[in-house]
C-alpha cells in the first residue's frame, strides 16, 4: 500500500520551467527565438531554467552552454533564472569541475542546478554529501537534481538516506526529482516536510504534474509547451479556484502524449507544438537528437487549440 499524504490547497506554487532550444531546418540552433522564448517565461510568471534537458544540454558542447548562459545573464537584468552545471564527459575530479560550473553560473546571475553525471554514479552517500558540501563553498545557494536514466543513461536517483543526507547542506536549497514516480516523491515530501520544511522538492514527473497538489514545486519540461497555461493553472491553485483542474487536465492529456516512449523525443513534440501555436518559426530538433512522427500534428492541433482558450480564461 502507498499512503497518500493531504493535499494543500491555496498554496503558492514555486515554478520553473526548461526552455526549448530551438533548431532551424539546416541544424543550426535559432538563438534569437530561444531567447524570445526565455523572455516569454519571465513574461508569464515563471522561472527560466536554461541548460537543461530540454535545452539539449546532453547534446551541446561546452562553450554552446556557456554562451548560452552569457546570453541569459544579459537578458535576465536581475529576474531569476536557473541553469544546468553540466560535467557529463569532462575529464577531471568532479569536486572541481562541479564548482567551477556552479561558480560561473552565479556570476551570471542564475541558481546552478547540478546535473548527475558518470563521473559520480559509483559515489556513495557520504562522498555525495562531501561533492555538495564543496559546491556549497563556492556559491550560496545551488539546486540538487535527480534524473532517471529514461531520460539519460547516466541519471541517477538517490535513495531516500541520501536525500535526507543531502538535504542538510545548507546551501542546497531545493532537488528537482525527475523518477516518474508519485510513491517516491511523496517520501521526499515527507522527509522534508519533518525535517527542513524550507526546502524545495520541484517534481519533474511529467507524467503526474498535479503533485503541486501535495507540496511540490516544478521544474518541467512539459512547461515549456505553455507557459502561459501553467502560469494560470497555479494561479487557480493559489486561489481555490476550480479551473485548476481543467487546466491541468488538458496539461496533463499533452503530457502523456509528449513524454511517450521514447521519452527523450519529447523535445521534438515541444517543438511542433510551440510552432503549431506560430511561437517558433521551425519545428526542426537537435539534428541528432530523437524526433516525433509527421502524424502527432493532428493530435497536437486540437490540443493547443483548447489551452490557449483555457490560457484565456
Amino acid at each position: 500500500m502507498i499512503p497518500v499524504p493531504p493535499l494543500r490547497p491555496g498554496r503558492a506554487i514555486d515554478g520553473i520551467s526548461a526552455v526549448l532550444l530551438p533548431f532551424h531546418a539546416d541544424g543550426t540552433a535559432d538563438l534569437a527565438t530561444w531567447a524570445s522564448l526565455v523572455e516569454r517565461t519571465w513574461q508569464a510568471g515563471l522561472t527560466p531554467a536554461i541548460n537543461m534537458d530540454t535545452g539539449y544540454a546532453n547534446l551541446l558542447s561546452r562553450a554552446e552552454r556557456v554562451d548560452i548562459l552569457a546570453e541569459a545573464g544579459r537578458m535576465s537584468r536581475g529576474r531569476r533564472f536557473v541553469a544546468g552545471a553540466y560535467i557529463e564527459g569532462e575529464a577531471g575530479d568532479p569536486a572541481v569541475l562541479y564548482p567551477r560550473e556552479a561558480a560561473a553560473i552565479h556570476a551570471a546571475g542564475g541558481t546552478p542546478i547540478l546535473f548527475p553525471s558518470s563521473s559520480t554514479a559509483d559515489f556513495g552517500r557520504d562522498a555525495l554529501v562531501r561533492l555538495f558540501r564543496e559546491v556549497g563553498t563556492a556559491v550560496p545557494e545551488f539546486l540538487g537534481f535527480e534524473l532517471g536514466t529514461m531520460f539519460v543513461p547516466f541519471g541517477r536517483i538517490w535513495d531516500l538516506d541520501t536525500f535526507r543526507a543531502l538535504m542538510a547542506v545548507p546551501q542546497l536549497k531545493g532537488a528537482k526529482h525527475s523518477s516518474l514516480s508519485r510513491d517516491l516523491e511523496w517520501r521526499r515530501l515527507a522527509v522534508r516536510d519533518a525535517e527542513r520544511p524550507d526546502f524545495r522538492v520541484y517534481t519533474g514527473n511529467d507524467l503526474a504534474i498535479d503533485m503541486v497538489q501535495w507540496g511540490s514545486d516544478y521544474l518541467l519540461g512539459l512547461s515549456a509547451f505553455h507557459v502561459e497555461a501553467f502560469a494560470a493553472r497555479d494561479r487557480a491553485w493559489t486561489a481555490g479556484d476550480g479551473r485548476f483542474f481543467e487546466l491541468n487536465d488538458g496539461l496533463q492529456y499533452l503530457g502523456m502524449l509528449a513524454f511517450r516512449s521514447p521519452v527523450p523525443a519529447y523535445k521534438h513534440t515541444c517543438a511542433q507544438f510551440l510552432a503549431l501555436r506560430g511561437i517558433i518559426p521551425c519545428d526542426a530538433p537537435h539534428p541528432r537528437a530523437a524526433r516525433r512522427p509527421d502524424s502527432d500534428l493532428e493530435l497536437l492541433r486540437p490540443i493547443a487549440a483548447s489551452l490557449d482558450r483555457l490560457a484565456r480564461g
